[in-house]
């Protein structure tokens, strides 16, 4: 009877604790639809519903097939890709927020949805005779008409579903290639807009240009791939694994929401998304320990964004820097480690100490998932393990690589009773799969008319001019202001498209300033990413606060002080391009390793104001001017700043001992 009441009791108290910890159902979709456009979508009930089930569920069975057994032609390949994306799209996404009415979609909309794939087809029906004409850019006067339907089509299918960040900056970049060709080149305004059309529609430098591209060859497949993943409940076995190994620890629900986060958000792909679905159980559990609210939604916003730079999926942008770089994906998630490992050790750092600070104490180890029973569910790994060795053995191409893994993703669903997978829930997976696409597609498509007139007016060597003679030819100055713009640029972007513009625009900037392409790269990526939680625009810290009923700007500022090793790996590895294994040695690898985790240590003393005890405001400028020392390379800033370091943490030993023996 005794056992019975305790069980019996037990059960209360969990019951009370789900109760008070976990964030309401609809409140959580009321701020996703807030901050993440992508869920203010159409509601479509009954047999609407699962007509447009079907035709989602088709396109992704649709894009596998072509990614793994089809070599057309590429105004065959991409425009039918672009085509089906548009109808998918304007059938998922209304024309604004609120106007999602059950099973109505209006007749513009239908207007818009079909002109705009029939754009897209014309190409692939008059594909071989477009490619011969292109030579001599012989396009009539109707398939002018034609071009800018089809752009205007993924022009405001991306309003809907992107938002009106990315158009801005799109807009701004078109408006100076329509006075590059009518006044620069003297065209005329009918002839430049024929020239830009024809350039950004029919010509694979436009919006079917690299990013267009690598979305129907890989990420659509691997987007796909996420959604059967997330169906194996393995979101929950990485919350439950955080729990175990860091839940008892001092300030344990913080180090679980960057644990947890830093494994959910290289799958999601969406920093927003990754912050609000594990935000919803980490960031009232923060509170409860002792956190500040603004505190408790600016860990969760700064590990869910570095949940995009996190190996081996980086939130699909991995696929794009090897087709950018020109190397294996492979090589891509190895160079990213040591970076991604540097964020997040700086946020735990930044946790610990606050944790320390305010004296909070961990969850009960009574109250946390049993390791033994956890390590019962180890096969929902399968999947990633089948994916990783495949695309990194080179034994299979990327898009097998991932189809492979979601026939592994259906396999191990069949072991858990609760996520097993149907028929119904495969078919479900596949339409998930198709509305996720449409987001990232619709981005690619803007990144590429950015590109495309970036290329076609020869603005990159302009900036690149620009930005050297601003510099003075320093190479810091000219590493700040390259960051200045991936932040302003990369604002409400999505991952894949935020890195495709930083690509196309900042990349080649360092490039030209001597620095390895692979380390250009990665810097302009990471200042990209980080534009989630830098005000005045950070869309996942404003979603983080809106959980934890914080001030969005104080939860933002938090975000990115936990977040600064953000800011300071990007220059790590512009200046020693050691942290991304470019030209060196184990020994400088080691050695850069180092410095930088003691430098980042630093940092965070400094902007914690905790070591051993409070850290008073002289000690604490100090440590951040050591931080910065252990992190510029060079061995005479490494000796100076190893020397102050070790320096400050005598002082707060002995000052910590001496406290202790007056107490």
């Amino acid at each position: 009877m005794d056992k019975e009441k305790k069980q019996a009791l037990e059960q209360d108290i969990a019951a009370q604790r789900a109760e008070e910890n976990m964030f309401d159902q609809a409140a959580v979709d009321e701020v996703m639809k807030k901050y993440d456009r992508e869920s203010n979508t159409r509601v479509w009930e009954g047999w609407q519903k699962w007509a447009v089930t079907a035709v989602m569920a088709a396109f992704s069975l649709f894009a596998i097939y072509v990614t793994l057994f089809v070599t057309w032609l590429d105004l065959i390949r991409y425009p039918s890709f672009l085509g089906c994306i548009i109808v998918i799209g304007y059938l998922t996404f209304p024309v604004k927020k609120g106007a999602q009415k059950v099973n109505s979609m209006p007749w513009y909309d239908w207007l818009i949805m079909l002109a705009g794939a029939a754009a897209f087809f014309y190409v692939v029906v008059n594909a071989k005779d477009l490619t011969v004409r292109l030579g001599t850019m012989n396009i009539r006067s109707y398939e002018i008409a034609i071009g800018i339907v089809g752009v205007l089509s993924v022009v405001e299918l991306c309003r809907r579903s992107v938002g009106l960040p990315i158009l801005c900056v799109a807009g701004v970049f078109f408006v100076y290639a329509m006075y590059y060709y009518w006044f620069g080149r003297g065209f005329g305004p009918a002839r430049a807009i024929r020239q830009v059309t024809i350039g950004l529609f029919y010509q694979t430098t436009g919006v079917l240009t690299t990013p267009i591209q690598v979305c129907a060859k890989f990420i659509v497949v691997f987007i796909i791939f996420g959604a059967f993943l997330e169906r194996t409940g393995i979101s929950d076995f990485f919350i439950n694994l955080a729990n175990c190994v860091a839940g008892a620890s001092s300030g344990g629900p913080a180090k679980v929401a960057v644990i947890s986060s830093a494994l959910c958000g290289m799958v999601s792909g969406s920093s927003v998304g990754n912050t609000v679905t594990t935000g919803s159980v980490t960031i009232p559990m923060m509170k409860k320990t002792g956190y500040k609210p603004e505190f408790a939604g600016a860990v969760e916003a700064a590990a869910s964004t570095g949940g995009q730079i996190m190996p081996p999926i980086m939130g699909a942008a991995a696929f794009l820097m090897a087709e950018y770089v020109g190397v294996p994906y492979s090589d891509i998630i190895v160079r990213a480690i040591l970076p991604a490992v540097l964020y997040f050790l700086g946020i735990f750092i930044c946790v610990h100490l606050e944790a320390r600070k305010l004296g909070l104490r961990g969850i009960p180890r009574d109250q946390l998932p049993k390791l033994g029973q956890l390590m019962k569910k180890i096969y929902l790994l399968l999947p990633l393990i089948i994916l990783v060795y495949l695309v990194s053995s080179g034994s299979r191409t990327m898009a097998y690589s991932a189809a492979l893994s979601i026939v592994a993703a259906i396999a191990v669903s069949l072991f858990d009773r609760e996520h097993r997978m149907t028929p119904l829930g495969i078919l479900e997976a596949l339409a998930a799969g198709a509305k996720s696409s449409i987001t990232v597609a619709a981005a690619c498509g803007m990144a590429g008319v950015i590109a495309g007139c970036i290329n076609m007016t020869g603005l990159a060597s302009k900036l690149i001019t620009a930005i050297v003679s601003v510099s003075g030819g320093h190479l810091i100055v000219a590493l700040f202001l390259t960051m200045l713009c991936c932040i302003v640029l990369g604002m409400g972007v999505p991952t894949t498209a935020n890195y495709c513009i930083m690509a196309s625009t900042c990349a080649p900037i360092l490039i030209q300033m001597g620095i390895p392409q692979m380390a250009a790269h990665f810097f302009v990526f990471y200042f990209g990413i980080v534009a989630d939680i830098t005000p005045p625009v950070a869309l996942a810290a404003y979603a983080g606060s809106a959980i934890a009923k914080a001030p969005p700007m104080k939860t933002a500022f938090n975000a990115t002080k936990l977040a600064i090793a953000a800011f300071v790996v990007p220059y790590i590895l512009a200046m020693n391009p050691a942290m991304v294994l470019v030209d060196t040695t184990a020994f400088e690898v080691v050695q850069v390793v180092i410095t930088s985790v003691l430098g980042i240590l630093a940092l965070g003393v400094g902007l914690e104001g905790y070591l051993k005890g409070a850290v008073p405001w002289p000690l604490r400028i100090i440590a951040l001017a050591a931080g910065l020392f252990l992190v510029y390379p060079g061995t005479v800033s490494d000796i100076v700043g190893l020397a102050v370091v070790g320096g400050i943490f005598l002082f707060q030993t002995f000052t910590h001992k001496k406290g202790a023996a007056a107490a």
